[in-house]
């Protein structure tokens, strides 16, 4: 039957206030047994025993205190009670132990040593030399420098009748040895190895290591008999530039394991970087199965021209093993220096088969990766362009647009590429690129007046439409407009041209995170320019109306638009907080078209996105506000930092890569990013 716990804690307290020691002791007792990992009342148990003289008993539960603070990594404290335990009894070897331990994981090397040593001398006092043996070992492990403690430990091993502890401590012993560069002190270690135990493959494994790295290559060729010592030494070689003797020793190292795939590649890679292909499909001969093999194969037949046969065998690899799909992409990209048609193949079926498992920022990344490479490629932008808009991958399909009309427009197709530069232009009118762009087409058309086409579409008199911006086709065109919105109290009054209001633009034209296709909107701009004559305005003109629109357009509308934009961030905010997070989408959804709060909706949005398990909308989002200026550098780098972790759990290694290198160029001690990149370079 369970105790009640305060009734049991309040009756100790009148024991003890008392005087009454033993029937306190074991109401505590009580509690204790009822509930183990009541540390606090497992302590004033223990310091009640010490007042009653149970030191024995004291130390028990002092134990059991400080080992449950060690096991759960609370050092500290666990090193505060191991210290009170050895104040009632030094020679409590447990602790003593353990507070070496603790010493150990804190950095305090010396006071580590110390505690052991304390522990190896009272086990030599009471004759206990293998213990005191085991002691020494762990001294000589603390610091691996120490080449007195190193051969100490070595003996004090072979004392114990474990000649392979100490074979196997001279051979670390040697390994720490050539770190620091003293190699004579290494081979000196490892010929004392030897000698205990002269068949020891490991031994002669180290040596031949330790000659290598003192220069002796002669020698160690000479001591290698297996694969992997043969495999040592042409590392080292070709750590030194001798590729020539590297490629000569692996081809000893295959002779001695033939089924050695990993060699057998690595061959065969070597092979195609030096441009011996005919050397290369020696090594390939037979029905291959192996997917690393035969992914050497097809970049064989790649480089070679043969681009069918080789796109054949990348698909022939991803049916063997899918998770090839980013080697696929690193080949492309290796080949796109000079192979840029068979580059594409490669990107071409990793895209595939990206589109094929709905990862659409994988397909999306490997695409933009050979576009960044190989630029204006038409058929991979095209592509591109229908993985996003499949995907739903807004500002990548934005870029991807305006590279494709741009690669239309130097492979003289204008037609094609006035299609798209009008949408960004209906699209995104103030940017000054988008009406460049749509000029260059217009003028390639042969247009004779293009700014007076480029004004006559801003101004809303003649149909500019937007693929992505939506109304409704159906609706009835005799139907009443809205009246225009009253201009905001206290704003400034221009002369002519009026100021430009572009909220109906910008504000309650909906953005959605990921865009739903729709029929289209048309942007009429009439409102912004004013009373436009209706003479059709001369060329010079025509261009000056544009540059004045632009102006306005960056200028006015955003200060005009900034406090509502303020506004609808902290009532998203406050809707986030509230744990409404459709309401926060949706206003963030507003906040993320103005250009002063584009940074903080953006990474809240992504932020949203990820707590609710939208992965792919979350690491877009991120993208997003990566591109968007930033308030702080702290900002920028959480935000790098939260889209590299969200790309790891995504299984986006090398994009995740890629977001801690740029991050880390910009602040290196930025949290743990040394060491992510370390992990993920050490896992590629």
């Amino acid at each position: 039957m369970a105790i009640d716990r305060e009734a049991t804690l309040k009756k100790a307290e009148k024991f003890l206030r008392q005087g009454r020691l033993d029937n306190a002791i074991a109401e505590y007792l009580r509690v204790v047994e009822e509930n183990p990992r009541d540390w606090s009342t497992v302590n004033t148990l223990g310091d009640l025993l010490v007042r009653a003289g149970q030191i024995e008993s004291a130390n028990e539960q002092f134990t059991r205190i400080a080992d449950h603070f060690f096991d759960e990594g609370f050092l500290p404290r666990a090193a505060a009670v191991y210290k009170k335990i050895l104040k009632l009894r030094p020679d409590t070897e447990h602790a003593l132990l353990r507070t070496a331990q603790i010493f150990e994981k804190q950095g305090l090397v010396v006071d580590a040593k110390a505690a052991l040593v304390n522990v190896a001398e009272r086990r030599v006092k009471r004759g206990d030399r293998r213990g005191a043996g085991e002691i020494q070992l762990r001294i000589s492990a603390l610091d691996p420098t120490d080449l007195g403690a190193g051969l100490a430990a070595a003996k004090a091993a072979g004392d114990l009748g474990d000649a392979k502890g100490a074979v196997d401590r001279l051979i670390k012993l040697a390994a720490d040895f050539q770190e620091r560069g003293k190699v004579a002190e290494g081979l000196q270690a490892l010929d004392e190895a030897i000698k205990l135990d002269p068949n020891n493959a490991d031994v002669r494994a180290a040596l031949v290591s330790g000659l290598i790295q003192g220069g002796e290559l002669d020698r160690a060729s000479k001591l290698a008999t297996s694969a992997r010592e043969f495999k040592t030494i042409a590392a080292e070689l070709y750590a030194r530039g001798r590729a020539d003797e590297a490629l000569g020793v692996l081809e000893r190292a295959l002779e001695q394991e033939p089924d050695d795939a990993e060699t057998r590649s690595q061959l065969v890679r070597s092979f195609i970087s030096r441009g011996e292909l005919d050397r290369a499909r020696t090594w390939l001969s037979g029905e291959l199965a192996d997917p690393e093999l035969l992914l050497g194969l097809s970049e064989i037949e790649l480089v070679s021209g043969n681009a069918s046969h080789g796109r054949e065998l990348l698909q022939r690899v991803l049916q063997r093993d899918p998770t090839r799909r980013e080697q696929i992409v690193l080949l492309g990209c290796r080949l796109c220096e000079t192979k840029a048609e068979s580059a594409f193949e490669c990107i071409d079926v990793a895209t595939d088969a990206a589109v094929a498992d709905h990862d659409w920022p994988a397909a999306a990344s490997a695409l933009h990766e050979y576009v960044t490479r190989v630029s204006g490629h038409i058929p991979a932008l095209m592509k591109l362009v229908e993985v996003c808009v499949d995907g739903g991958l807004e500002a990548t399909m934005y870029t991807a647009q305006a590279q494709l009309a741009d690669a239309y427009l130097l492979a003289g197709r204008p037609n094609e590429a006035r299609v798209i530069a009008e949408d960004l232009v209906a699209r995104e009118p103030w940017e000054r690129a988008n009406i460049e762009r749509f000029r260059r087409a217009l003028i390639a058309l042969g247009e004779p007046d293009p700014d007076g086409v480029i004004a006559d579409r801003l101004s809303g008199d003649s149909p500019f439409m937007s693929i992505d911006l939506g109304f409704d086709l159906n609706e009835d065109p005799s139907a009443e407009e809205s009246p225009a919105p009253e201009p905001a109290p206290g704003a400034p009054v221009h002369a002519a041209p009026p100021p430009i209001d572009l909220s109906d633009i910008l504000t309650e034209t909906a953005v959605p995170a990921a865009r739903q296709p729709s029929d289209g909107f048309e942007i009429d701009l009439s409102d912004a320019l004013g009373e436009l004559t209706a003479e059709p305005p001369a060329a010079g003109a025509a261009h000056e109306e544009i540059d004045l629109v632009l102006e306005e357009v960056r200028v006015e509308a955003p200060r005009q638009r900034a406090d509502t934009s303020g506004q609808q961030l902290r009532a998203a905010q406050a809707h986030w907080q509230a744990g409404q997070p459709a309401e926060a989408i949706k206003a963030l959804q507003q906040v993320v078209r103005s250009p002063r709060h584009r940074f903080e909706a953006a990474a809240m949005l992504a932020r949203i996105h990820r707590d609710r398990g939208s992965v792919s909308e979350a690491i877009e989002w991120f993208e997003r506000a990566t591109q968007a200026a930033a308030p702080t550098a702290a900002a920028s780098h959480e935000v790098l930092y939260d889209l590299a972790q969200l790309l790891v759990s995504a299984g986006e290694a090398d994009r995740a890569l890629a977001v801690y290198l740029e991050l880390q160029a910009d602040a290196p001690d930025f949290r743990d990013v040394s060491q992510q990149i370390e992990r993920l370079s050490q896992k590629a």
